[in-house]
């Protein structure tokens, strides 16, 4: 293999994982791809054993890469994590893992309730709320669809954000302080709209968190959160 590591900046194994990274998040190395072996990475871009070493641990300590011993070196599949009792910011729970933060806004407009989202916003059928439908992207792979009503007398300046530069979650906790939070976590399949939109394959499910949200004593927003269920999990840790 013949690999210029020159346009890259720093030591000789950060050189490396950056051109590995770059393959990465440019598509050129899709999830499952199979890497060069060590021997390969070491005699084709005269770096020590060591260097290469180190370059491929880190980035699977970071969950770019997987490791099989006596098989080879492959582009992880993104398994993306949350927390279930916590309201987190998706975009610095993705930071924290060292990967790239997106977004792609579907939808943010005003609508009108169903009868099922009027009974979980607690408002009348037909009122208009804010509707937004956001895909939020792990080094641009899709990893949750975001699909959110919010009650225009709790946060009126809703349908105003720009949701490519901040999330829904960071800008409700900043505008609408919270008094309390409902979760519900629900596995079943998706429609053909959120399937297309996270990329998920035919008959595969999805793990879905409904959210309901209260603020100046009433509901701010209900939320329903899909996440592809063979890269995504809920988990959490308390002490009574």
């Amino acid at each position: 293999m013949t690999v210029n590591l020159e346009n890259e900046v720093g030591p000789k194994y950060q050189r490396l994982k950056s051109y590995i990274t770059s393959r990465i998040k440019g598509g050129d190395w899709p999830p499952a791809h199979q890497l060069p072996s060590e021997n390969e990475l070491v005699s084709g871009l005269q770096l020590s054993r060591m260097t290469v070493n180190r370059a491929l641990r880190e980035l699977a300590n970071e969950g770019y890469l997987t490791r099989v011993p006596g098989v080879g070196t492959f582009v992880a599949e993104i398994h993306s994590r949350s927390h279930f009792l916590e309201i987190n910011n998706i975009a610095d729970e993705v930071r924290e893992r060292k990967h790239d933060y997106s977004a792609k806004v579907i939808l943010n407009k005003r609508d009108k309730l169903n009868s099922e989202n009027a009974r979980r916003i607690q408002l009348a059928p037909g009122s208009k709320v804010f509707h937004s439908i956001i895909v939020h992207e792990e080094n641009h792979i899709p990893i949750q669809v975001e699909d959110r009503y919010v009650n225009p007398q709790v946060v009126p300046g809703y349908g105003g954000v720009d949701f490519t530069r901040t999330t829904p979650t960071e800008y409700l906790l900043k505008v609408a302080p919270l008094q309390e939070v409902e979760h519900t976590v629900q596995a079943r399949m998706p429609t053909a709209r959120v399937r297309k939109l996270l990329q998920s394959k035919a008959n595969e499910p999805c793990l879905i968190l409904l959210r309901r949200t209260w603020s100046q004593e009433k509901i701010a927003s209900v939320a329903t959160l899909y996440h592809p269920g063979n890269r995504y999990e809920l988990s959490d840790h308390f002490k009574a």
